[in-house]
């Protein structure tokens, strides 16, 4: 499947519908493609050619995907990168990739970074228009052409840059289009899909690639403080989210439904009569015909998996890295065990080490890193899991995240971390610490957290742990980790290593 073309051909045959909005305005098949022509003259203005390397760098927009476009029909190798990066995050990454043009919506992105810029790098801001030439079909690349080099995250050490060949791209791609295809299987069209993470991310672009090899209208939110607003304006079937979303949502429901008081919280808790009754109108708040929610990046609680169940709106997990074109394995509709992440995809091997750790094998893993040696055969994913008799996969945790106590216990912390920010009024993130010590402590973010109720969620925590997992010291920080404070990763993950050093004074407190 070569995807540029199947993306043209897509667009060509869409015409005057409506394939993508931004807030209130729109652009059909047609229209996209003239602005990807625009585009493409651009780039041939800039002297920029199949193979080069460009950074695309900017929120989500029209433009924005008429661009990246663009560049892969030129057959030049993209480079997204985050709009809100810190600068020297961002400044290394530029360096490390070598740009010969850099795309931004807005210049004064670059400011910070301007002395780490290339020599001889161009410049250029979204809104410049070119004539445009005539609508070209896409140069057709080999399997083994680099396509994009997406960064890391990085949430120990530096960002890397992921290099995704032609041939993990035309692997991926069809097999999200059926699952879509799945999903949407007896709902009238058109198909309508919301998004609101940035497109750079790699899952992000899977499914943008997706809805528009599907013919799927997809709406970008554009102010994350109206997302609910925005949300049931568009009105999709279909919603890519991260767990962080979920839990909010969740929270807000029953936040509500406790301000109502005694009947409203009993129908609540009464889900046989409320799955009739309360439920469809909780529904229609989220959004009417929201067919699915599909959700990765990082592991969702099952509770709240099993709330939007219960609400009818079942919740798709996905699993997958950068290095293995964001994807390994996906839930069925009407499969969904929840607590897992289901099967892998067709194609990909999956299996656990000695050790506990995935490892997988196939045409989605990346060829290697930007600019280190290539890499083949198996590749450690760093998860610890395991599969069920029938292929159902289970993640546990991060084998690099496991804290060896003094006594010689592993302990995976992030079940730990789990219960107790789901069980922590106020509580966004929570970091268990232990590596090398006697016993188990924890840091709790998030503002408002009251010290009473984490006692008794530490206490509750620890009622059926073993001695070894029990938490027996606390820290409250009294405000939320960010990305821009350096302690959270673009798609919010814990910088293990940056938290342990910014409270390295208190943690050294809970060990005295």
């Amino acid at each position: 499947m070569d995807v540029a073309r199947q993306v043209f051909v897509q667009l060509r045959g869409a015409g005057e519908r409506t394939v993508l909005r931004e807030g209130p305005v729109s652009v059909c098949g047609r229209e996209l493609l003239a602005l990807l022509s625009e585009a493409r003259a651009i780039l041939r203005n800039a002297g920029i050619g199949k193979g080069d390397r460009a950074v695309l760098l900017g929120e989500n927009s029209i433009r924005w995907v008429a661009l990246d476009l663009a560049l892969a029909f030129e057959g030049v190798v993209v480079v997204p990168l985050y709009a809100r990066q810190a600068p020297a995050e961002l400044a290394k990454m530029i360096r490390d990739c070598k740009p010969r043009l850099l795309l931004c919506d807005d210049p004064e992105r670059l400011a910070p970074v301007e002395k780490d810029l290339p020599a001889g790098a161009t410049v250029v801001r979204f809104a410049e228009a070119a004539a445009a030439g005539p609508v070209e079909e896409p140069h057709a690349p080999d399997p083994a052409d680099l396509v994009r080099i997406i960064y890391t995250s990085g949430t120990s050490g530096d960002a890397k840059g992921v290099c995704w060949n032609a041939a993990n791209v035309d692997f991926m791609l069809p097999r999200t289009v059926e699952r879509i295809d799945e999903v949407l299987r007896g709902v009238p069209e058109p198909h309508r899909a919301f998004h609101y993470l940035p497109c750079c991310f790699a899952g992000s672009w899977v499914l943008l690639q997706s809805c528009l090899l599907r013919g799927i209208e997809l709406s970008f939110c554009t102010d994350l403080k109206k997302l609910g607003e925005e949300l049931r304006a568009a009105n999709p079937h279909v919603m890519l989210n991260v767990p962080l979303l979920l839990e909010r949502i969740k929270s807000g429901i029953e936040e509500v439904i406790r301000g109502r008081g005694g009947f409203a919280q009993w129908l609540w808790r009464q889900r046989w009569f409320a799955r009739w009754t309360l439920y469809p109108a909780v529904r229609r708040q989220i959004a009417p015909a929201l067919r699915v929610l599909i959700c990765g990046s990082a592991p969702l609680a099952e509770e709240t998996q099993r709330f939007f169940m219960d609400l009818g709106i079942p919740v798709l997990q996905v699993y997958g890295l950068t290095e293995t074109t964001a994807i390994c394995t996906m839930d069925r509709p009407g499969q969904v065990e929840p607590g897992r992440v289901g099967r892998a995809v067709d194609g990909c091997t999956m299996e656990v080490d000695g050790n506990g750790e995935i490892r997988v094998r196939g045409p989605n893993v990346f060829p290697g890193y930007w600019g280190r040696e290539p890499r083949e055969g198996w590749l450690p994913t760093g998860d610890l899991g395991e599969a069920d008799a029938g292929g159902n996969w289970k993640i546990i945790g991060r084998r690099k995240f496991v804290l060896v106590l003094a006594s010689g216990h592993n302990v995976p912390p992030e079940p730990i971390e789990e219960r107790l920010r789901l069980a922590v009024p106020g509580c966004s993130h929570v970091m268990v610490v232990g590596h090398g010590k006697k016993y188990l402590t924890a840091l709790v973010a998030g503002s408002g957290v009251k010290r009473e109720a984490v006692e008794a969620a530490v206490e509750a925590v620890n009622a059926d742990a073993p001695h070894y997992r029990a938490i027996r010291r606390f820290h409250v920080a009294d405000r939320a980790f960010t990305p821009d404070d350096g302690l959270l990763t673009a798609n919010g993950k814990l910088k293990r290593d940056a938290v342990a050093a910014r409270f390295a004074k208190e943690i050294a407190g809970m060990y005295a």
